[in-house]
């Protein structure tokens, strides 16, 4: 028998319909690239979006067709997260950091229609211009930037001012229709495309608006650091715009000051972005104590890869700010994991809270995980290792348009993350490793992200990468790549000293390599195989002239 309740469709233009009804006179601000700050409403958002997307349909855009943005974070970016599937349209992020080559073929593969593109980021575009060949470019213009069109282009101002939109209603659409496409960032091969329905996208936001400490509300103000371009800001500005919360767009301007002042000014009470962009404010804020109001900020998300333990503590101790933890990927729409505490955080000592914090967490409600040794599941002790596999209705089932990768997904409708990892009796998951990044020492594995997080736990250590390198005896061994503080010093012995108690003795690094910095993806996470191809040839090299001798 099936219940008699209303084929009611989980879509995104019932989730602008209920921002401009409840929430219109909400304000959205953004950073512009000459650093004002743009202001308007939900309403004005609302109306703007609407226009995008019948002037779409007016240039001939079709339903399922890709429409991509080439942008940082700012009001126009957002009004066409909605305008986009408004039109029956498929939004299509482009990752600004991605080498030229990667971006066309992405492009070239998803065969975008259109491009919404910066006017600052145009030199970008002009890289690939004769690479790529979408029927209509047009351009976001800022204040300060040329008023001139550039050739061929349409001025996204006079886009909207030119849509009539009198006969506009909201569409009626299938949830299972497509309504995003992000590509991963191609670190182990060429790109893939993973689709997003409405549906997914409704529910991941109905997911991580309700979920933990952070759950967001129409009282917070919301400022999503992480990329509009990468994985959709982590669904954040969708998640906000349902919740009818503030909204708060940094611009181009990522660094710990800007930051800062709009965490202060804008009276922020949760923000999202990568541990690379956490440590920077930290690190302000230790220099400057008091000069920053953040009483109103409630958390800050991390993700993208480990956060230290030195930062979790340093926020909550030093500044009485609380850092959670999450875990996410591209095909995970892309938040899937959040880390609290547990809920007798009383019974717990200072260190063990701490522990369970730079944990992964628990999944999110309709995301299932298990961990695969070998050919049977690990036991949730805390301890086996495996690989992560992950299912739920906003986890991709397969790739865009490319069926030779289908060997990530299990026969029994699992996704294989590629992630090493733990699961407790509690249920916290914790990353160990990439299964690429894992270092494979005599048959044991040494977790390159837990040697990284501790070293970063020394007070001279800015950054560190733990990778491996090739061993005659052993196949393979760890060596770290250290970032100093400005003015700080430290040696590879006091390193290891400083390592020797935490961790067995074969774990401990063989060398430490220091540098000015270490090589980063477009996302913002440890260029790993640049440094494995670079130490391998050296390590190599030093270990045969030791064998000759």
């Amino acid at each position: 028998m099936d219940g008699l309740m209303m084929d009611f469709q989980l879509t995104l233009p019932v989730i602008l319909r209920r921002a401009v009804t409840y929430f219109g006179p909400k304000e959205i601000v953004s950073r512009e690239p000459d650093r004002s700050l743009h202001r308007y409403t939900y309403r004005d958002m609302a109306d703007r979006a609407t226009r995008l997307a019948v002037a779409l349909k007016d240039l001939g855009v079709q339903s399922g067709d890709r429409v991509a943005t080439l942008a940082w974070n700012h009001h126009q970016h957002l009004e066409a997260y909605f305008g986009v599937p408004l039109s029956g349209g498929v939004l299509h992020t482009l990752n600004l950091r991605l080498h030229p080559t990667d971006l066309a073929f992405i492009i070239n593969h998803a065969d975008d229609q259109v491009i919404l593109i910066d006017d600052v980021l145009w030199p970008l575009f002009e890289t690939i211009r004769g690479a790529v060949h979408p029927k209509h470019v047009i351009v976001f213009s800022h204040p300060g930037s040329p008023a001139d069109v550039r050739q061929g282009t349409l001025d996204y101002e006079a886009v909207l001012a030119g849509a009539d939109t009198s006969g506009f209603t909201y569409p009626e659409f299938e949830e299972e229709q497509a309504a995003a496409l992000c590509y991963t960032s191609g670190t182990t091969g060429r790109p893939k495309g993973v689709l997003y329905s409405h549906r997914a996208i409704v529910l991941h936001s109905f997911a991580t608006a309700l979920t933990g400490p952070a759950s967001i509300g129409e009282i917070d103000t919301v400022m999503p650091v992480v990329p509009m371009f990468h994985v959709n800001a982590w669904g954040m500005p969708f998640t906000a715009t349902m919740m009818g919360a503030k909204q708060v767009l940094p611009g181009p301007y990522l660094d710990g000051a800007s930051l800062l002042e709009l965490l202060d000014h804008e009276q922020i009470t949760v923000s999202c972005g990568v541990p690379t962009l956490w440590l920077g404010v930290l690190q302000l804020l230790d220099n400057d104590p008091g000069t920053y109001d953040l009483s109103h900020l409630k958390a800050l998300l991390s993700g993208g890869q480990a956060a230290p333990e030195s930062m979790v503590r340093g926020f909550r101790e030093r500044h009485g700010v609380n850092v959670y933890q999450g875990w996410g990927m591209t095909e995970t729409t892309p938040v899937a994991s959040v880390c609290y505490s547990p809920v007798a955080d009383g019974e717990l000592s200072s260190d063990e809270r701490y522990r369970y914090l730079i944990k992964h967490g628990r999944p999110l409600p309709f995301v299932e995980m298990r961990v695969r040794n070998g050919d049977s599941i690990a036991p949730r002790d805390g301890e086996t290792m495996g690989e992560l596999e992950v299912r739920g209705p906003w986890v991709a089932a397969s790739y865009f348009d490319m069926p030779e990768a289908g060997d990530q997904f299990t026969d029994d409708g699992w996704f294989r993350t590629g992630d090493i990892a733990t699961i407790d009796e509690l249920g916290y998951m914790e990353i160990r490793d990439r299964l690429k990044d894992v270092i494979k020492s005599g048959g044991e594995w040494i977790s390159s992200l837990a040697l990284e997080n501790a070293l970063m736990g020394y007070p001279a250590v800015a950054e560190a990468a733990v990778v491996a390198v090739p061993d005659p005896r052993w196949l393979e061994r760890p060596v770290a790549v250290v970032v100093l503080r400005d003015g700080k010093t430290a040696t590879p012995e006091e390193l290891r000293a400083f390592l020797a108690p935490k961790f067995a003795k074969w774990w401990l690094p063989d060398a430490f390599e220091f540098r000015d910095s270490i090589p980063r993806t477009s996302t913002g996470k440890f260029q790993k195989s640049t440094l494995r191809d670079e130490l391998a040839s050296k390590y190599m090299e030093t270990r045969n002239e030791q064998t000759a001798d």
